[in-house]
C-alpha cells in the first residue's frame, strides 16, 4: 500500500514537471512577445504623431489593428494636452521678456475618437503633448495558470501593458 501511494505521488509530480511547467514557460514567453509587440507599436504610433503633428483616423485604426493582432483585447487610453494658443498675458515689472505661462487643455480618449470619426484627423501644434497607455483586458493563459497555481487574484491585474508619450515637435497642417 505504501509503495502504491508513493508511486501515485511520483507520477503526479512527474506529470506536473513534464507538462505544467513547460506550459507555464511557453505561455509566459507568448505574453512577453505580445508585450514587446504592443510596446513597439505604441512607441511607433506616438513617435509618428509627434513628428508629423497630426493624428489621423487611419493611423489610429492601424495601431489598434497591430496591437489586437497579438490575440488579446486591449484598453487604449490616449491623452492629448493641447497648448492653448492664447494664454493669458502676465507681465511682471522685473521680467519684461516673459509673455505668459503655458496653459494646456486636455482631450481624452472618447473625445479623440469622436473627433477622428467626424473629421478623420486631429491637427496638433508644436508643444502639444500626447500620451498613450495600453493594457490588456482579457485574461491570458499565463495569467490563468499563475492564478491557479499561486492563487494570485485581482480584478486590476494585467499582463501586457505599454505606455509612451512625448511633445509634438512640428505643427500639423490643417
Amino acid at each position: 500500500m505504501g509503495d502504491t501511494l508513493t508511486t501515485v505521488i511520483a507520477i503526479g509530480l512527474a506529470a506536473i514537471l513534464m507538462f505544467v511547467f513547460p506550459l507555464m514557460t511557453a505561455s509566459d514567453r507568448a505574453d512577453d512577445i505580445a508585450e514587446l509587440t504592443v510596446q513597439t507599436a505604441t512607441n511607433e504610433f506616438v513617435d509618428d504623431v509627434r513628428t508629423t503633428g497630426k493624428l489621423t483616423y487611419e493611423e489610429y485604426e492601424n495601431f489598434l489593428s497591430t496591437i489586437t493582432s497579438t490575440g488579446n483585447a486591449f484598453d487604449v487610453e490616449i491623452l492629448i494636452q493641447k497648448l492653448d494658443a492664447n494664454p493669458s498675458i502676465k507681465v511682471s515689472s522685473a521680467e519684461t521678456t516673459k509673455i505668459g505661462e503655458n496653459v494646456y487643455y486636455n482631450l481624452y480618449t472618447s473625445q479623440i475618437q469622436e473627433q477622428l470619426t467626424k473629421n478623420k484627423r486631429i491637427p496638433l501644434k508644436e508643444g502639444d503633448i500626447i500620451t498613450v497607455t495600453v493594457k490588456n483586458t482579457n485574461t491570458t493563459i499565463s495569467q490563468l495558470l499563475r492564478n491557479f497555481f499561486y492563487q494570485v487574484t485581482g480584478n486590476d491585474t494585467y499582463q501586457i501593458a505599454a505606455q509612451h508619450g512625448g511633445i509634438v515637435t512640428v505643427n500639423g497642417a490643417k
